[in-house]
């Protein structure tokens, strides 16, 4: 075995001409700043304080250390401590041990240098498609703020009983679950999916074809990547989910805006010589954010639409269990066998955000690819939770907690309603509210809808325009008023408010 040569440290271009300079300076520095109280470990203060040293030029390139003895001795401190903080050094690059001569300050590429010039941050420039995603994103709100669209209510949530469940799994947990998977999910919860969807929403399908996913978002994007190229067309509602039109527009797809009205989507609407689609993405069970359900008429339209143009229809079923006169509605998917459509569902909004647990349903053909393709792009996890949510639903948890939801968020939208009485009663116009966690306010103009939200900044609340749903103009000024993720309480003082406020504006 041939030797390895240790490296020959270069002769400094400006030697020491005081060589004990450095080390009264090394010894006074660090007795000075290791004195000051601190939460760092000895070994990180001398560490930071030997770095600084050589990067601000007081230990400049070919300058010796004292020795660890030395160094242990004149500081107070271990010498495995010292030994700990150098062989960091050693090891990026700061210093350089040669034996039998010593430790030096290395040449790490700023020979030249007596101090590091901070430099300028480098400029902020998003690329194209991170530029348009801007256009889709919004404020962040504080969780159980009044008005806040799609927050659950989070103080309701059986916190106790789904931590047992977590931790019932926890101790059970397989030691495969540590590995990397790539099974669609944990078939418990694919089967217990499967039996409620088809029950509660006459979906047809299978446990295997079940994909569990990291929330819906996740699940628009496979799709985007998986069944459409960059430039195809993507059919949209009008006004309609931010969130799905920022998955498809970061795909490159082109967003064409499909006009919603009170039956639902229109596609007699759109003009003539609309390039056909690769994609149609609605939310036929409760329209978001309009909340119009989509007729059968049009449903069966649509499905002979797509499969006219050899496209999928994307069903995104995001809260069709919060209805509060009827029962829930069936899918879409359910009403033919074999119908090209991706039912899409999540459990941010029966259970709670942070969860990040969404699935699809998808036709028998296309099982394989999206299984092996997420597992690749994303990987699997979390299967304690999913685990512990196929027990919260098959013993029953789910569907109770779902019931008491229902009747909590018909109390808080009563709530609202009953404060914006007055301006009801002064010519506000608000939507049915027959299902889901918003109400929309109609207003007269596009100045009011502005004015209304800069006023409700001013005073600490979140108003969203309903124009910043819509993809194109012309749109409808209005304000989304979400409901069920704060106390009556709140809501009350909030709504009061947004009357008083709206009946000044309109007086």
């Amino acid at each position: 075995m041939v030797p390895r040569e240790e490296p020959i440290l270069p002769i400094c271009e400006e030697p020491v001409t005081d060589p004990n300079a450095h080390r009264l300076w090394i010894q006074e520095a660090l007795n000075l700043q290791l004195v000051e109280p601190d939460e760092r470990t000895l070994s990180q203060r001398l560490y930071d304080a030997l770095r600084s040293g050589i990067q601000q030029g007081q230990l400049p390139y070919g300058s010796a250390l004292p020795s660890s003895r030395q160094l242990a001795a004149s500081l107070g401190m271990g010498r495995n401590t010292v030994l700990s903080a150098v062989d960091r050094l050693i090891a990026e690059g700061f210093l350089v041990s040669r034996p039998g001569a010593g430790v030096f300050v290395a040449d790490w590429q700023w020979e030249t240098q007596q101090r590091l010039e901070t430099p300028a941050p480098l400029p902020v420039a998003l690329s194209q498609r991170g530029e348009r995603l801007l256009d889709f994103t919004a404020p962040s709100s504080e969780r159980h703020t009044a008005f806040a669209p799609g927050v659950p209510a989070l103080d309701r949530f059986p916190r106790e009983r789904w931590q047992r469940l977590l931790r019932r799994h926890q101790q059970r947990a397989p030691i495969d679950w540590l590995d990397y998977q790539n099974e669609g999910g944990v078939n418990a919860l694919r089967e217990a999916l499967c039996d409620y969807l088809s029950l509660s929403r006459s979906v047809r399908c299978r446990p295997e074809q079940i994909l569990i996913t990291q929330g819906a978002q996740q699940g628009f994007e496979l799709i985007a990547r998986l069944l459409a190229d960059v430039g195809d067309s993507v059919w949209m509602e009008e006004p309609g989910y931010g969130g799905a039109q920022a998955c498809f527009a970061s795909a490159g797809l082109a967003l064409q805006p499909v006009p919603v009205d009170g039956d639902g989507l229109n596609v007699a609407l759109l003009p003539a010589g609309t390039p056909p689609p690769k994609l149609i993405y609605v939310t036929p069970s409760h329209q978001y954010p309009s909340g119009a359900t989509l007729s059968l008429s049009r449903r069966t339209a649509l499905l002979g639409l797509a499969q006219q143009h050899d496209a999928w229809i994307i069903e995104d079923d995001y809260d069709s269990e919060f209805r509060y006169t009827s029962a829930p509605i069936a899918s879409l998917q359910g009403l033919m066998d074999n119908a090209p459509v991706i039912y899409v569902g999540t459990f941010s909004k029966v259970l709670y955000p942070g969860l990040r647990l969404g699935y699809l349903v998808l036709p028998p053909s296309l099982v394989a690819n999206f299984q092996r393709i997420n597992a690749r792009l994303h990987r699997e996890g979390q299967y304690v939770a999913q685990a512990a949510l196929a027990d919260f639903i098959s013993e029953g948890h789910f569907a109770r907690h779902i019931a008491r939801m229902r009747k909590c968020y018909r109390h808080r939208q009563t709530a609202l309603r009953q404060a914006l009485a007055p301006a009801v009663s002064g010519g506000l116009e608000l939507s049915s509210g027959h299902a889901g966690m918003h109400l929309i306010a109609y207003l007269q103009s596009h100045a009011l809808e502005r004015e209304l939200v800069h006023r409700g900044k001013q005073v600490g609340l979140r108003l969203s325009p309903l124009s910043g749903f819509y993809l194109q103009s012309p749109s409808q000024p209005g304000l989304v008023l979400g409901y069920a993720g704060a106390p009556e309480a709140e809501i009350e003082r909030a709504g009061r408010w947004l009357s008083d406020t709206w009946l000044a504006l309109t007086a």
